[in-house]
């Protein structure tokens, strides 16, 4: 028998005991007041995160990769957290990947039973070529998911980074990875309906690990996107937005350097203010590590 009673995330909540009783307004109220506790829990966790980023963006600097693996609402949280980065941040598809138990039919519609199988986790793991280099972040709310154990075990095995997303104290996968990141969220305002406060708490402290990795690689000016992708007209709207923000220009001459620059917009600012040609450009990226603040002060300090 698996043993739920000693989870935080399936106690019953005494504050929405008798919900099904209240009114519309006062049932969302209710979950509403449960929904203000996350964002404290998550500032709890705020050393562990802010360790997990510095350690993450160390291994993709050197060419490593970050996987999130999960089921159920973990595993989706991981995907949607890994498939926003190519557009926000011009990565590759490859940087930052999610897995899911069960796979891309997961993704859409439950699987449950696969989250019950730790070897598949392995098997999902090296199909993906995952290696000692790169990062794997195993999502679980309870912390005991059989397929996210065994994900972080094989990892584990090849001596890579390891770190356990959960919201149960003293949880399995916290005990077995390399950093532990555990906002207790507390009893769901629907017993054991873990996609509410602890997705909640999932979902934000994801936001903070990509965030603040792409941040440090230098995928952020001041606090503009500069390596957004314009792979849509949006995109290409933003990147105009972006230049002519950061470069407080027209936007013809924001259109005029994302020309110059084949719609980089990072490197359009870059040409816009300091007026250099775009070879010129990219080796001081390069040698800036991509940073464009530190490219400014380099072409400053030699002109």
């Amino acid at each position: 028998m698996i043993s739920l009673n000693k989870l935080t995330t399936e106690r019953r909540n005494p504050h929405t005991a008798h919900i099904d009783e209240l009114s519309t307004l006062e049932m969302v109220a209710a979950i509403n007041r449960e929904d203000q506790l996350v964002p404290l829990a998550v500032e709890r966790v705020l050393p562990q995160i802010a360790q997990a980023i510095d350690l993450i963006t160390e291994k993709l600097k050197t060419g490593g990769r970050l996987f999130y693996i999960g089921a159920g609402t973990s595993g989706r949280l991981g995907i949607l957290d890994a498939v926003e980065c190519p557009p926000t941040y011009g990565t590759s598809p490859e940087l930052v990947q999610g897995l899911i138990a069960g796979g891309t039919p997961a993704i859409f519609k439950a699987q449950e039973g696969a989250e019950d199988k730790p070897d598949l986790a392995g098997e999902d793991l090296k199909a993906a070529g995952f290696s000692p280099d790169d990062v794997l972040v195993g999502i679980a709310a309870s912390g005991r998911t059989p397929y996210v154990i065994g994900g972080i075990e094989y990892a584990k095995k090849l001596q890579a980074l390891t770190i356990a997303l959960s919201c149960s104290e003293n949880s399995q996968i916290a005990g077995l990875a390399d950093i532990a990141i555990t906002p207790i969220t507390g009893p769901e305002a629907v017993t054991g309906s873990t996609r509410m406060k602890a997705g909640t708490a999932q979902k934000l402290v994801l936001n903070m690990l990509s965030t603040g990795t792409m941040i440090k690689l230098g995928k952020v000016y001041g606090n503009l996107m500069v390596d957004v992708k314009t792979s849509n007209l949006k995109l290409e709207e933003r990147a105009r937005r972006i230049v002519m923000e950061a470069a407080d220009c027209s936007r013809e001459k924001a259109i005029a350097a994302l020309a110059k620059a084949q719609g980089n917009a990072k490197l359009a600012i870059l040409l816009q203010l300091t007026g250099c040609r775009a070879e010129e450009g990219r080796q001081l990226l390069i040698k800036a590590e991509g940073k464009l603040g530190s490219a400014l002060h380099e072409r400053e300090e030699h002109t």
